[in-house]
């Protein structure tokens, strides 16, 4: 997990293609869009835009990637993400290869980050992460997911 804020984005030391990512995020202006799905470059880094309430953590899944390293960028709002190291998720469901996600119940020795806007939080294949959690009530958050091929990264 790796995390960071859009606002010194040169200082974060991301690697080159997951800071490509976000430079073609921030030029599509996610703030001022409706919640949707919007392709960067093609099938191979894209976003979804999402508005929703936050849930307590028990209340919701880990979930887990192959294929795909998650990028959560939190525009609005406060949210705590639940996460752990790789194998830390137990408890898991069947994998859905086609839309590259699997849920679990428990991450064994879990841990969070409180995100406010503007900060955002990479999760690589294997790492286990429930966003979405309350950090001290419900509230209303507005966020961006941006998906990068992991392969990418190899080349």
């Amino acid at each position: 997990m790796i995390l960071g804020k859009v606002q010194s984005l040169p200082e974060t030391g991301l690697h080159p293609v997951l800071m490509k990512a976000l430079t073609l995020a921030l030029t599509k202006r996610p703030q001022e869009k409706s919640p949707g799905f919007c392709a960067l470059q093609g099938d191979n880094i894209f976003m979804n835009v999402m508005q929703f309430a936050t849930q307590p953590p028990e209340q919701k899944k880990a979930e887990l990637h192959e294929q795909f390293i998650d990028i959560q960028w939190l525009l609005g709002g406060e949210e705590r993400i639940v996460f752990g190291i790789p194998g830390s998720a137990h408890q898991c469901e069947e994998m859905h290869p086609e839309e590259d996600y699997q849920l679990c119940s428990e991450i064994v020795g879990e841990q969070a980050i409180s995100l406010k806007p503007g900060m955002f939080a990479v999760f690589m294949p294997g790492e286990p992460h429930k966003p979405g959690c309350i950090v001290d009530k419900p509230t209303n958050i507005k966020k961006v997911v941006i998906k990068v091929r992991a392969n990418l990264l190899a080349v």
